[in-house]
């Protein structure tokens, strides 16, 4: 029993009401125009969903309606965005057309439901009874205040149905284009990236420093010589100071809110990336082949991103040394590598711990990313597709 109840309680039930008896009125209209065509609304749908704003109008009237409880949700089922194509306009006009029939259902029931009401309230009280299809035939009498709330619970049925139907359809038609779809993912694995970033910062910096700075301090705990305190004590103030400075870095991108993804840097602005790291000293040998602007921005933005990663690992594990970076955009594929040469000790120490990161990125895109000790070198390879976005 209380399945069916519940509905009654919620506040969609009724603006879903409302949402379907708002075309009635333009129905209505023509209706007095033309009472013995009452099918040309429909086909004045069709103009009238073909207009790319329509679905943008109808987006918000569903959003706000149809779905209050879901409003300013990230991952709205219900696009408002006006069409961006003819499968958007033709999936408006679908939407159109369903919601004029569903709302020829709903008015008739509310008009014809509501008046048989009335009438059985009437005849309870001793008028004579109309011509209403519930209660015709009914003869007047006490006992007509025990049907009248019949058609009530029929009208609130028909409402309750009608309202979950049109909330579906509103999801499948005015949903989210693949294109839109595809915005989205983007902007999701964009943050989510941009999270790991993070992390993986905090790890390096926050953490390294806090483990200098405990050594340090039992060093100094332990030790008998003042001069040696002194010095630890000056190395962790030292290691705190540029703790602070990471951590705020780290809280100021935080702390911005939705930030643009058309203002990442890409590839074409790899020579800052170049210029940045040869200012740390290191001899960058850079060539570049084929389009970068042709390069989709979702894979050039992560090109640029492992470029970055990969030339601070360089400066990070082998110091200012000579690095081979080659960029090229052949065969439907963003090829990256870099190459530098590493020393005996940290080839045996493994190093390209920060590749985790690398490789993580070249995933999502559907890429590949390899890298390992080739000769006396360490070799950063990652390949991307330019046609395939998952």
């Amino acid at each position: 029993m209380r399945r069916f109840v519940r509905p009654l309680a919620l506040a969609a039930t009724y603006s879903r009401w409302l949402h379907l008896l708002v075309p009635g009125a333009g129905v209505s209209v023509w209706l007095f125009i033309s009472m013995d065509t009452p099918w040309m609304p429909l086909l004045f749908a069709v103009p009238v969903g073909l207009v790319p704003s329509m679905r943008l109008a109808e987006g918000v009237q569903a959003q706000y309606l149809l779905t209050p409880g879901e409003r300013g949700h990230p991952e709205a089922a219900i696009a408002t965005a006006p069409s961006a194509t003819w499968w958007d306009r033709w999936r408006t006009v679908a939407w159109l057309e369903v919601r004029l029939l569903l709302t020829a259902v709903v008015g008739f029931a509310t008009v014809s439901l509501s008046a048989t009401a009335v009438v059985l309230v009437r005849a309870s009280l001793g008028s004579k009874g109309g011509d209403q299809w519930l209660a015709r035939g009914i003869k007047a009498g006490w006992w007509c205040a025990l049907l009248a709330p019949v058609p009530l619970v029929l009208l609130l049925g028909v409402v309750v149905v009608c309202g979950n139907l049109v909330t579906a359809v509103a999801r499948q038609l005015l949903g989210p284009s693949p294109m839109e779809r595809m915005t989205a993912l983007e902007e999701r694995t964009e943050q989510l990236l941009e999270r790991n970033r993070i992390a993986r910062e905090l790890h390096d910096s926050i953490g390294h420093a806090l483990t200098i700075a405990v050594v340090q301090a039992g060093a100094a705990r332990t030790a008998d010589d003042p001069v040696f305190t002194a010095r630890a004590l000056a190395a962790i103030e030292e290691t705190g100071r540029r703790a602070l400075d990471d951590l705020e870095r780290v809280l100021r991108v935080l702390r911005e809110s939705e930030p643009s993804m058309s203002s990442r840097p890409t590839l074409a602005e790899a020579d800052r990336l170049l210029d940045s790291a040869r200012d740390s000293g290191a001899v960058i040998d850079a060539e570049v082949s084929g389009p970068l602007t042709l390069v989709p921005r979702p894979v050039s933005r992560e090109g640029y991103r492992i470029l970055q990663e990969s030339l601070t690992n360089v400066l990070r594990h082998a110091g200012s040394v000579p690095v081979r970076v080659r960029i090229g955009v052949a065969d439907g594929r963003l090829e990256l590598e870099v190459v530098n040469p590493i020393s005996a000790s940290v080839r045996r120490s493994g190093s390209g711990s920060g590749l985790r990161g690398i490789r993580e990125r070249a995933a999502l895109l559907g890429g590949k990313a390899k890298a390992g000790c080739y000769g006396r070198n360490w070799m950063v390879h990652v390949s991307l597709p330019l046609d395939r976005i998952p």
